[in-house]
């Protein structure tokens, strides 16, 4: 008989509404893609069957005006964030460079 734990682990239910809500979000943008592909063409016809499937878990309507909003906010914020760090990795974050070469030169007396 092995060590385990009395409870099993437990899902966590803010996860699950934020995860209902980003779903939400990209049915309606799923939506408005499907006029732009055509529903007969072979895009189309995923974007309809993506629509399909994700309506089946989340219904129509369950996201509002201000949750759609928050949330694609939330996500720009996540893309500045990754931004600043791929400059920052990448070598061309806001350090001056070494040897003081971006500072004024000393005044002569």
């Amino acid at each position: 008989m092995g060590a385990s734990p009395m409870t099993g682990p437990t899902p966590n239910k803010g996860y699950e509404a934020a995860a209902m809500q980003g779903v939400g979000v990209v049915l309606n943008k799923l939506a408005e893609l499907l006029p732009m592909a055509g529903p007969a063409t072979d895009i189309g016809k995923a974007i309809s069957r993506a629509i399909d499937s994700l309506a089946k878990v989340v219904p129509p309507g369950s996201v509002s005006n201000a949750q759609e909003r928050n949330t694609i906010d939330g996500m720009a914020r996540k893309n500045m964030q990754n931004q600043q760090m791929q400059k920052q990795l990448s070598g061309g974050g806001g350090m001056p460079p070494a040897g003081g070469q971006g500072a004024a030169p000393p005044m002569a007396a």
